[in-house]
C-alpha cells in the first residue's frame, strides 16, 4: 500500500509541474472504464452458458432412441466447435461490426478475424470478453435446431447448413435487435434472446421438420426416451447456464442482473409445476418428461423478458408457457402430422413467441425503466413476426441449396441401422456385459 500511495503521489505531482495527466503516469494497462467486478461476472458468465450446450446435447441424447445417442452428442459438440470459428472469423463482425453493409439489416467486416477486438473497454468489460460472450449465444442457437432432425439427417449435410445458417440468418437478427440494427432502434425488448435465439431457432426447427419429413414409422412405430436420467441431467445443467444466460445479459454485476437471476428461476419453478400438474389432470399421472419440458418451456419464455418484469410477472410468464406450449405439442402439432423430434418449435419457438409478446405487457417500469403497454405489445408483436417469416423463409431456401449438393436426409437402410452407426461407426452402449 505504501508503494502505491507514492506512486501516485509522483503522479500528481508530475501533473502539477508538468501538467501530465496522472493516468499517463500510471502503471495499470487495464483502461479506467473497465470494472473488474463486471469483468469476473461476465467471464463465469460466458463459461455458464458455454456448457449449456453440452446440457443440451443430454436433454436431446437422453430424448432420441439408443441407436441415436452418439450422433445427437456429435451434433451438439461439434457445434460448439464449428459455430466459435464461423463466429470469430465473420459472425461477430456481421452481427456487432462498426459499420452495416445494409443499413438496419446487417454489421459490416471491420471486425473480421477479431481485428480491432481487444482488451479496449467495450461497457465496463473487455471488448473481447464481449465478443466471446455472445459467441455462446451464436453456439446455441443452431444447436437447438438439432432436436427437430434428431435421428434422420446426414452429419456432413448438417455442418454445411448450420455455418450458412449462423451467417445469414443468426447473425443478421441479432444484429437486427442487439447489433444497432432496425428492430433495437423500434424499441423491440428482448433482455437475453427470446426473439433471437428462440423464435429464431423454433422456427427454423420447423421449417427443418417440414423439408425433411417425419422418421420412419412416425407417429405409430417410434420408440419413447431410451434414457430419461440423461435428460433429466441435462435439463438441470441448462437450468443452471441458464443464470448466465439471462443475468449475464445485463453485462453487469448489478440490481437488474440479480432481478434476472432470481426472475428466471422463478418462472422455471412455476413452468415445471404447472406442467406437471397438467400431467397429472389430464394423464392421471405427473411425469418426469413433462416436469423437465415444463422447465425449459419456463426458461425459454423468460428469456426476453429476464431484465424487464418482477418476480410476479415471471409466474405469469412461467406458468403461461407451460398452458401454452403443453397444448400446442400435445393437440396443434398431432393435427399438422409434421414430426419435430423433439418439440424444438413447440418449446422454443412456441415458448419463445409467449414471453416475446408477454414482455410487452409485463415489462415493470420499477425494473428497468419501461412500462407495459399496448404499443410496446405491438412491437414486439411486430418483432416476433418479422423474425418467423425471415427465419422460415431463409432456413427452408438454405436447406434446399444444400440438398442439391449433399442428401440432407439418410437413406431408409442408414436410418434403420441409426446414425451411431451409419454416420460415426461407433455405438454409446454395448449389448453384452
Amino acid at each position: 500500500m505504501t508503494a502505491i500511495r507514492f506512486s501516485w503521489g509522483i503522479a500528481a505531482v508530475a501533473t502539477w509541474l508538468f501538467g501530465l495527466p496522472a493516468d499517463l503516469m500510471a502503471q495499470d494497462d487495464v483502461p479506467a472504464a473497465i470494472d473488474s467486478g463486471d469483468t469476473a461476472f461476465i467471464l463465469i458468465c460466458a463459461a455458464m452458458v458455454l456448457l449449456m450446450t453440452p446440457g443440451l446435447a443430454f436433454f436431446y441424447g437422453g430424448l432420441v432412441r439408443r441407436k441415436n445417442m452418439l450422433s445427437v452428442l456429435m451434433q451438439c459438440y461439434f457445434i460448439i466447435g464449428l459455430i466459435t470459428l464461423q463466429w470469430v472469423l465473420v459472425g461477430y463482425s456481421l452481427a456487432f461490426g462498426p459499420g452495416e453493409l445494409i443499413k438496419g439489416f446487417i454489421g459490416n467486416f471491420d471486425y473480421v478475424g477479431l481485428k480491432g477486438v481487444g482488451m479496449e473497454a467495450k461497457g465496463t468489460i473487455p471488448h473481447v470478453l464481449f465478443m466471446i460472450f455472445q459467441g455462446m449465444f451464436a453456439v446455441i442457437t443452431p444447436a437447438l435446431i438439432v432436436g427437430a432432425f434428431a435421428e434422420r439427417v446426414r452429419f456432413s449435410a448438417m455442418c454445411v447448413f448450420m455455418v450458412l445458417w449462423a451467417t445469414l440468418v443468426y447473425d443478421p437478427v441479432c444484429h437486427w435487435v442487439w447489433g444497432g440494427g432496425f428492430m433495437g432502434a423500434d424499441g423491440a425488448l428482448d433482455f437475453a434472446g427470446g426473439t433471437v435465439v428462440h423464435i429464431n431457432a423454433g422456427v427454423a426447427a420447423l421449417a427443418f421438420a417440414l423439408f425433411i419429413g417425419p422418421r420412419k414409422g412416425y407417429p405409430d412405430k417410434v420408440s419413447p426416451p431410451h434414457n430419461l436420467p440423461f435428460a433429466v441431467l441435462g435439463t438441470g445443467i441448462l437450468w443452471f447456464g441458464w443464470f448466465g444466460f439471462n443475468a449475464g445479459s445485463e453485462l453487469a454485476a448489478d440490481g437488474i442482473a440479480a432481478n434476472a437471476f432470481v426472475v428466471t428461476h422463478v418462472a422455471t419453478a412455476a413452468a415445471l409445476v404447472t406442467w406437471a400438474l397438467l400431467d397429472w389432470i389430464i394423464n392421471k399421472k405427473p411425469t418426469v418428461l413433462g416436469a423437465i419440458t415444463g422447465a425449459v418451456a419456463g426458461l425459454v419464455a423468460i428469456t426476453p423478458a429476464s431484465g424487464f418484469v418482477t418476480p410476479m410477472g415471471a409466474i405469469v410468464v412461467g406458468a403461461g408457457s407451460s398452458v401454452i406450449c403443453y397444448f400446442f405439442v400435445a393437440k396443434v402439432k398431432g393435427k399438422f402430422g409434421y414430426d419435430d423430434t423433439l418439440d424444438v418449435f413447440g418449446v422454443h419457438g412456441i415458448g419463445g413467441v409467449w414471453g416475446a409478446i408477454a414482455t410487452g405487457f409485463l415489462t415493470n417500469e420499477a425494473v428497468n425503466g419501461t412500462a407495459g403497454s399496448f404499443k410496446q405489445t405491438m412491437i414486439q408483436v411486430e418483432s416476433v413476426a418479422i423474425t418467423a417469416v425471415y427465419s422460415f423463409v431463409m432456413t427452408m431456401i438454405l436447406l434446399a441449396l444444400v440438398n442439391m449438393v449433399i442428401k440432407v436426409r439418410l437413406t431408409d437402410r442408414e436410418e434403420l441401422i441409426g446414425l451411431d452407426l451409419s454416420d460415426h461407426r461407433e455405438a454409446a452402449y454395448t449389448l453384452l456385459d
